[in-house]
């Protein structure tokens, strides 16, 4: 019997069928198993990014917490007595969102207080507190409002239905739970291994397609376990199984000439992800994938573009993020030294005054005449309103950093505020200050403390700079809608460079080693900072016959804004 050669369409249809459904049937099997695997394994890795994420979380608002409760501990150092320090404490904890009650203790007479657990947490009482160390001899205890706690830890996986978390003391007391179910909760602390490994993410899943993970905080005393729910294992890897073996059937359905077609397309979606790919990891962030969709493309690779896209979002946002962070450390690295510098500085110079003039009133050995102690108590009253300034300088940057500055628009009588403001800096030295402003100046929309602190702040800045013997000349004008207000003194010229820098934190005319005038260097940037959040503007100017004058700009009162 002859042999029927076949022809080339036959032989490219069998061919095709067979290096087709051969491979295809082999290869389902073994990208099946990996695809499981990786899935499996990806389930692993989403449930230890959320165990991460929620200790991000845990320490972020405790830090935020522990953070207020260090400035309510330096309050409570500069109070004389008990009874002002439980109002203070009882006010802040009927007005405070975070907090909800106070306790100062000692450890002396509460043998159950650690002092090394900053969270503390009461299961019979659902109560969560953190303590900060007042004295040697004293603590500070403050309740937390847990549902603030609670939705902050977990604002980062509402979406996340089929992930059960639970956070528990070191006693396995249940402290904070998302989609709790009460026997998966029970199951997995009896899963728990009896040795835990401190601040690592750790798996210990019993059901292979199940992983579940727990990070212990060793610092905080809490145990946060993630758990992967039996939906959330089908909806990934049973679904993945039958998009892949769908995926084959269809590939092995084609002819030769759909399967090359359909190759070349395939390889030019593939080769725009090596792109992609690629681009990355080189640190273009910026590269989106544009795939050439077709009836030949698969569902997969539109899949992965776009999350491959959205990806390349999250972290070019990420990274611009990061940048503007780095920025912000910086700063706050400037900030803290010069800070250092400034406390070290400034505020031991009136602290020495208030000391010394203390222990002399204090003295006994000796006999003080009237007019030396009413000058000893005027110079400790000076010194101590002068910290009182740069306290209140310190304490309002973080405010204007922020954007939080609380501003209460009234109207405001420019006279009486300038004239409050000469009146708490008239002590400072013997200079004439020349008030120019009539009583029949319309009245500004404003913040009248803040307005007043801005003209305390120019008429000191004044005073340190201004030539000896040589008058402060406040004077104002006004159009339809503003007011200008003028603070000038005679002094040395300041070039144009320098004196756009004069708005900077810290920034002096003369520097450390060479100072001769007082102050904090923060005038100039707390003006700017209080007036331009009441809508103002601030102008320097320094001409060649030496003087230098600070203008103001801020909205005269009208009605409309009284109505409003």
């Amino acid at each position: 019997m002859r042999f029927k050669r076949l022809k080339i369409v036959e032989q490219i249809i069998i061919i095709s069928l067979i290096g087709v459904l051969v491979p295809s049937v082999i290869s389902w099997f073994v990208i099946n198993n990996v695809s499981q695997h990786s899935l499996r394994q990806e389930l692993g890795y989403s449930a230890q990014i959320i165990a991460k994420i929620i200790e991000n979380n845990i320490s972020s608002v405790l830090s935020a917490d522990n953070h207020r409760l260090d400035e309510i501990v330096i309050s409570l150092k500069y109070m004389p007595n008990d009874n002002q320090k439980n109002l203070y404490l009882k006010n802040l904890a009927i007005n405070s969102e975070v907090f909800k009650n106070f306790e100062i203790i000692r450890p002396s007479e509460n043998p159950d207080f650690d002092t090394n657990d900053r969270v503390l947490y009461n299961s019979d009482t659902e109560q969560l507190w953190i303590s900060e160390k007042i004295h040697d001899d004293k603590y500070l205890k403050a309740e937390i409002n847990t549902k603030l706690i609670k939705d902050n830890i977990f604002s980062n996986i509402e979406d996340e239905k089929s992930r059960r978390v639970y956070i528990v003391d070191k006693s396995g007391k249940l402290v904070f739970s998302h989609n709790f179910d009460e026997t998966d909760f029970q199951k997995s602390i009896k899963q728990l291994p009896v040795n835990l490994v401190n601040n690592i993410v750790t798996r210990f899943e019993t059901i292979k397609n199940q992983p579940r993970v727990y990070l212990k905080m060793d610092d905080l005393g809490l145990i946060v376990i993630v758990n992967t729910t039996k939906e959330l294992t089908k909806s990934t890897i049973n679904k993945a199984r039958l998009k892949i073996l769908a995926a084959f059937l269809v590939a092995a359905a084609v002819t030769l000439f759909l399967t090359l077609l359909y190759s070349y397309y395939l390889y030019f979606n593939i080769r725009q992800l090596f792109k992609g790919i690629i681009a990355v990891s080189r640190g273009n962030y910026k590269k989106p994938i544009t795939p050439l969709t077709n009836i030949f493309t698969p569902r997969e690779i539109i899949f992965l573009a776009e999350e491959f896209n959205g990806m390349i979002d999250e972290i070019n946002a990420s990274y611009k993020k990061l940048k503007e962070k780095n920025k912000e450390l910086k700063l706050l690295d400037s900030f803290r030294s010069n800070l250092v510098d400034t406390v070290s500085h400034e505020l031991r110079t009136p602290l020495t005054s208030i000391r010394g003039y203390t222990s002399r009133l204090l003295r006994t050995d000796i006999e003080i005449d009237d007019e030396t102690k009413h000058k000893s108590l005027l110079i400790i009253k000076q010194q101590s309103e002068r910290l009182s300034r740069m306290i209140e300088d310190l304490l309002v940057i973080p405010d204007i950093e922020g954007a939080k500055l609380n501003i209460n628009f009234e109207r405001v009588n420019l006279l009486n505020a300038i004239e409050n403001s000469i009146y708490s800096v008239k002590n400072i030295e013997n200079r004439e200050i020349e008030n120019n402003i009539t009583s029949d100046f319309p009245d500004i929309y404003a913040d009248k403390d803040r307005l007043e602190q801005v003209i305390i702040n120019l008429l000191g800045n004044a005073n340190k700079y201004a030539y000896a013997d040589t008058p402060i000349v406040i004077d104002a004008k006004y159009d339809n809608d503003k007011a200008t207000i003028k603070v000038s003194n005679q002094a040395d010229y300041i070039d144009k460079q320098t004196l756009h820098t004069l708005f900077d934190k810290f920034i002096r005319l003369d520097d450390k080693t060479t100072r001769t005038t007082r102050g904090t260097g923060l005038g100039l940037y707390i003006v700017k900072g209080l007036i331009e959040a009441m809508g103002g503007s601030v102008h320097l100017k320094s001409t060649q016959d030496n003087i230098f004058s600070v203008k103001i700009v801020l909205p005269l009162f009208k009605e409309v804004q009284n109505e409003n």
